[in-house]
Order: C-alpha cells, then sequence, then structure tokens
C-alpha cells in the first residue's frame, strides 16, 4: 500500500532534505524511523526537496510498503524513533497513484525576516536577521513584477537542472508583524534558490538598494549574474503542499486563495 505523510522540521542541524553518505539529513532520519517501524527497508518520496538549513512547517512524502500498521502506529512509532527536530504530523492511506512530488498542484513557502537592529538570541536559525529598515510598500510593489508565468533564468541558481525555467506564481504577498517581515510565495514549482532570490531582491528594494521596478528588469534579463544576493536559508520554511482533492488530503487555508484554473507543473506545456 501507498502513505503519504506529513512532516514538520527544524532544518538547522540537517545538510539538506536528500540522503548524502556520511551527512545527517532528513531523508535519512525519516527513513531510517519509519523502516523501525515497518521491519523492512522503507524509501521515501517527497514533495519538494529542502537545502540545508532550510526548515518545514509541512512537507509531504509518500512511501510503499507491505507492512500491515495502521495509521496510528506509523504515527506514534515513527516519531518515537524521530529526533526532536523532525516530527510527523499526519498519516494517511493513499491511492496507488499519488505521488507526493507529480500529483502536487502548488507548493508554499514562507520566508520570515527579523527586522531589528539586534540578532535574536532565541531563534537565530529559524530567522533571517536583517538590520536595516524594511519598506513593505517598496517590497510589495516589487514583488507584483513576479505573479503570473515567467521565465525566472534570473532568480535560479546557476546549478538548477530543471529542464525549464518558466514557473506560475499564484500569489506573493510581503507584510509586517510587528518585528517581523514575512514573504509568503504560491507557485506551481519552484526553480533551485528561487524563493532565497527573490527574498534577496525583494530585501534590497525594501532597504532603499534599488527601485521596485529593478524587479520587473532583473526578470527579463533572464540572467542569474544580474540578480542580487541569494537570501540566507534560516528564514525558509516550506509552508505546505495542495493536491486534488481526490486523494483526501487537507489543504492549509492558504491555497483557498490559488486561482481556480491552478495546475499541477508540466514542463512540457511550458516552450
Amino acid at each position: 500500500m501507498r502513505i503519504a505523510l506529513g512532516i514538520e522540521y527544524d532544518g538547522s542541524r540537517f545538510a539538506g532534505w536528500q540522503r548524502q553518505n556520511g551527512k545527517r539529513t532528513i531523508q535519512a532520519v525519516v527513513e531510517q524511523a519509519l523502516s523501525r517501524i515497518a521491519n523492512a527497508p522503507v524509501r521515501v518520496v517527497c514533495a519538494g526537496r529542502t537545502d540545508a538549513g532550510v526548515h518545514a512547517i509541512e512537507q509531504v512524502v509518500h512511501f510503499d510498503t507491505e507492512s500491515r500498521r495502521s495509521e496510528r502506529s506509523w504515527l506514534l512509532g515513527a516519531n518515537t524513533a524521530l529526533p526532536e527536530d523532525v516530527r510527523i504530523l499526519w498519516v494517511r492511506e493513499t491511492e496507488p497513484h499519488f505521488h507526493a512530488r507529480l500529483s502536487a498542484i502548488a507548493r508554499y513557502y514562507r520566508y520570515e525576516i527579523l527586522n531589528r537592529p539586534m540578532r535574536s538570541a532565541l531563534r537565530p536559525r529559524q530567522l533571517t536577521w536583517c538590520h536595516a529598515p524594511l519598506d513593505v510598500e517598496r517590497m510589495r510593489e516589487g514583488a507584483a513584477h513576479l505573479i503570473g508565468e515567467h521565465d525566472f533564468s534570473s532568480f535560479r541558481a546557476q546549478q538548477c537542472q530543471s529542464l525549464s525555467p518558466f514557473r506560475r506564481v499564484h500569489f506573493l504577498r510581503v507584510r509586517r508583524e510587528g518585528e517581523r517581515v514575512v514573504m509568503e510565495i504560491a507557485a506551481n514549482a519552484f526553480v533551485h534558490h528561487m524563493v532565497r532570490n527573490i527574498a534577496g531582491v525583494l530585501m534590497a528594494v525594501g532597504a532603499g538598494k534599488h527601485d521596485p521596478a529593478w524587479v520587473g528588469e532583473l526578470l527579463a534579463m533572464r540572467d542569474r549574474a544580474q540578480g542580487g544576493v541569494t537570501a540566507p536559508p534560516d528564514g525558509l520554511y516550506l509552508g505546505g503542499v495542495c493536491y486534488p482533492e481526490e486523494f483526501g488530503l487537507a489543504r492549509d487555508p492558504v491555497f483557498g486563495d490559488l486561482p481556480a484554473d491552478a495546475r499541477r507543473y508540466q514542463p512540457a506545456d511550458e516552450s
């Protein structure tokens, strides 16, 4: 049977999601915990691989197993075997054709910036620190250039392996919550470092280093060399993943803002 999981983690002490020899990764600790409950090797597939230092409010994975366990047994048993910085939030038996990555309609990320003169003593690796005052209205004006379907080459890491630089951004919001500035973005998919590169550009705009129109100019250049600084991973969170209703997986309320025609990413359609 095929099982889907929702996972929360603090990525501060991990070398990223993907299994790597000799390094502590989220995939490795999750597979070890599930294999222990299954009494057999388990391999998981995730909705989106996160980099070193990146966190997840709700990563989604699936795995196949012949081991019969209740959803409660998977949940409680695996969490007992997991380290304190990783937790499984929910477990669902799902359809055989469900795929954590390929079935996704949209993914949602949050980027949180502590905007004050001093760094945080309590959350030093969970927030990106920016001492320069950020003008949220300027950031919103710049963000508007990125809504819709575009070639995001200027916001794509040079080592990105995706065959296409085209992605559709459904929404990109920036707001202030006291000392924090929060950026929320949802898209059909993301190129490598896209969110961190967007955050770096918007922070430069908010700090007054560039005009908001610069964001649109960068987008049109399709040149990562012109694209500004990649923001740190500390403030980045995979917020959630949206799937078709047929799979019966709960959706974060933020996905209520997706357009009615939102559909999964298909590179062949973007030429």
